[in-house]
């Protein structure tokens, strides 16, 4: 099966930019987008082989997520259950009979780490709610994650460790995840590869690959070997961000 995730930075810009070319050439199982900054009605997407799940932010034109999925699920769940988290649009959870989809859009901390503290306890949270499924069955987690977790992961680490995205607390956060039973899919195959995942719209970085790689696909352990392919579309346009997909045989 195919995953997809990919922040689109408003989907109805993205729309315009290539969104239903790319989704239709793919045709993955399941298509996870974040950062919708979309209400309910605001735009009509078809996906006639694709059920619809959509997540918005209580504020207009913030956050959000979707996914687009094959199979009917068992069970969809908004949020985390906690009602500190659950008023930005940032989790949804898809229940399979094998496994749980989790497509999720991490807060950013912001210029001046004026939101870190929130990061910290959604972070705890998110852990504490993925080993929860986990104990039921695995989990593939994905989305934005807001985390560059080594410093091969950004292009200037030297120069970005107080930055939102590189602080030791958030990178020290995604390693108590991995360390609680899972791991991230891409770096597991490719432990030496560099590629990026999102590029500021300033200073051409983009045309520079001056990026970092903060979309990620996260699997619980045991299916880590179910895991046939890990890759970072680089070359696909639209976003600030590009998109992340995985093959498993699950």
């Amino acid at each position: 099966m195919k995953f997809i995730s990919w922040n689109v930075n408003g989907f109805r810009a993205c729309l315009n930019k290539g969104f239903g070319d790319f989704f239709k050439k793919e045709d993955a199982d399941f298509f996870s987008i974040q950062e919708s900054k979309m209400q309910p009605g605001q735009v009509e997407f078809e996906t006639p082989n694709h059920y619809q799940y959509w997540y918005s932010a209580e504020k207009k034109g913030y956050s959000g997520t979707a996914v687009f999925a094959k199979r009917e699920p068992i069970s969809v769940k908004y949020g985390l259950g906690i009602d500190e988290h659950d008023h930005e649009g940032r989790a949804i959870t898809l229940e399979y009979e094998n496994f749980y989809l989790l497509n999720v859009y991490t807060p950013n901390s912001q210029r001046e780490l004026t939101r870190l503290d929130y990061r910290m306890s959604w972070e705890d949270a998110l852990r504490n709610y993925m080993i929860e499924l986990d104990k039921v069955k695995p989990v593939i987690y994905c989305g934005d994650l807001n985390v560059a977790h080594e410093e091969i992961d950004l292009k200037n680490p030297k120069t970005n460790h107080f930055s939102a995205g590189f602080t030791d607390e958030e990178r020290g956060k995604f390693s108590e995840l991995l360390a609680s039973g899972f791991s991230d899919s891409f770096r597991s195959l490719y432990p030496d590869k560099v590629d990026y995942s999102w590029w500021s719209y300033m200073f051409q970085a983009r045309q520079k690959n001056v990026g970092w790689r903060i979309d990620y696909f996260v699997v619980s352990n045991r299916i880590l070997d179910k895991v046939k392919e890990s890759k970072i579309h680089t070359e696909i346009m639209g976003s600030d961000h590009c998109p992340v997909s995985i093959e498993i045989d699950i």
